[in-house]
């Protein structure tokens, strides 16, 4: 799963890569929380652009919002009824530069940053959804997972959906069959990434900044 990332410089890589008509102003963050606005690059109406979303998809058909769905898991989410239209018509990218897991370790929990080792941002495939109840109109947002590759592994048995290149630019194109992207959502390359123990502070949401993603321990195992 992904319960917490980053988004602090994947704002500008974003407008870099995928040259967009428009992007929102949202201001960074180094301990993205469930409910929280993030940054999402999306295909409509004929136009590339970043929106803000609220994190935790909502279905248009939902009576309310107190479900909101995090993840979404990449082998079934094309036939859920929870996601299954936004497969077809509404994929996206949510930008970041890392992310967070929790390892179980006895009776505690030890919080890892997962980044790149190029220490690049990047893209997580994602699902969002436009709701309107209760006088509100959102527009939100899920992340794909996969199944852990080995180094991500060593924390957690999932792993959210990196993707970058043409195959980011692939999942994001409404034009693309749904039926022929399942390829792309594969675990990302372990060789290209590393994950190191951290602080316990990002485990309040209340905490940002740089040092929530400082090593606190010798990482060699995940080098």
């Amino acid at each position: 799963m992904c319960g917490r990332f980053t988004q602090y410089k994947a704002r500008e890589r974003l407008g870099q890569v995928l040259q967009l008509d428009y992007m929102a102003d949202i201001p960074p963050s180094y301990n993205i929380a469930p409910t929280q606005q993030v940054l999402v690059a999306r295909e409509h109406d004929g136009k590339r652009e970043a929106v803000a979303m609220r994190w935790g998809l909502i279905p248009s058909w939902a009576k309310d919002k107190k479900s909101p769905q995090l993840n979404a898991r990449a082998d079934t989410a094309a036939t859920k009824p929870m996601f299954r239209a936004a497969f077809k018509k509404r994929r996206c990218l949510i930008a970041a530069d890392g992310y967070y897991e929790w390892k179980k370790i006895g009776k505690a929990k030890q919080p890892y940053y997962h980044r790149l080792k190029s220490d690049e941002p990047f893209t997580f495939a994602g699902l969002w959804e436009w709701w309107k109840g209760d006088g509100e109109e959102l527009l939100t947002c899920a992340i794909l997972t996969t199944d852990a590759n080995e180094l991500a592994r060593e924390v957690h048995d999932r792993m959210p959906v990196i993707l970058d290149g043409a195959d980011a630019l692939a999942w994001m194109d409404p034009e693309i069959a749904p039926e022929s992207l399942g390829q792309l959502l594969q675990p990302f390359d372990a060789a290209k990434m590393v994950a190191f123990p951290i602080g316990q502070a990002v485990g309040n949401v209340k905490n940002h900044g740089p040092t929530l993603i400082e090593p606190v321990a010798d990482n060699s195992l995940f080098n």
